[in-house]
């Protein structure tokens, strides 16, 4: 899992330093993975060496985030519905601030930094000190179990903060999204490697928390794309307009409905959970 997601930035590096925004959305998924995975096999790989890669990561992903919602926000500028109103409340700032956080990114990029960060990962995957406490423990049967337990918490631990996804901040519910993504991923990647239920057992899981992550995150991206209003051409003239952008309150209603929905399907299949025969 981890070697697939540094071949995957390094598929991705050459496309992201000339401004691919799908490469930089690319990027970012392989480093949402890595992370994943590690946090899911914790016990086991969990070590100094990560600690330290860690924090290179966070440094990376700082770039790479704020040149992808830049991305973002120019495709929703670029909308037919939201063309007129970008132009009027946010004019050419959006263009300038993505323009400023590629540069930004490149430079990140192409920095001996992120070499020596991508050689140390792909070193600490191979020869680190965690190979040999895994190496310890080759039991399958031993494998499948530990992941359907693992698995089985975090999905309980997701019903249960899910409950309060009304009520909310924008902060812990981004938090909340990220852990969503994070057990959609592994549930991705444990279904090509560990055999732990059928087809239509892992739709159950992973339909909903992909669709819950996606609200939310449609969700994040319609109000910092509405909160650009505040810095745009308007606010500068001292004209502090609260308008939003067209079917802004409804846009954000359905998106939070469907997340609800989503969290719901989850909450039912978390009954006794579908996971429990494995263990």
């Amino acid at each position: 899992m981890a070697l697939d997601c540094v071949a995957a930035i390094k598929a991705h590096h050459s496309s992201a330093c000339a401004g691919d925004a799908e490469a930089v959305h690319q990027i970012r998924i392989a480093i949402t993975r890595l992370r994943a995975a590690v946090a899911f096999f914790a016990p086991i790989v969990v070590d100094e060496e990560w600690v330290r890669l860690k924090k290179e990561i966070a440094w990376l992903n700082g770039s790479l985030g704020a040149a992808r919602d830049s991305d973002v926000l120019v495709e929703y500028a670029r909308r037919k519905r939201y063309r007129a109103w970008a132009q009027r409340m946010i004019g050419e700032q959006l263009d300038q601030r993505q323009m400023r956080n590629h540069r930004q990114l490149v430079r990140a990029l192409r920095s001996v930094r992120t070499q020596h960060l991508i050689s140390a990962m792909a070193g600490w995957i191979r020869r680190g000190p965690w190979l040999a406490r895994c190496q310890q423990r080759k039991d399958a049967e031993a494998l499948q179990i530990y992941c359907a337990r693992k698995l089985n918490r975090w999905h309980g631990r997701l019903v249960r903060q899910g409950r309060q996804l009304n009520t909310l901040g924008a902060s812990r519910r981004h938090r909340l999204r990220i852990k969503f993504k994070r057990f959609r991923y592994m549930l991705e990647a444990l279904t090509e490697t560990v055999n732990l239920w059928g087809r239509r057992e892992l739709r159950h899981l992973h339909q909903p928390a992909k669709q819950l992550q996606r609200a939310l995150g449609d969700l994040r991206d319609i109000k910092s794309f509405a909160s650009l209003a505040g810095d745009g051409p308007q606010a500068k003239k001292g004209k502090t307009s609260k308008k939003r952008p067209p079917g802004y309150r409804r846009r954000k209603e359905k998106l939070l409905g469907a997340a609800l929905a989503s969290h719901r399907d989850m909450a039912k299949s978390f009954r006794g959970s579908v996971l429990q025969n494995s263990t």
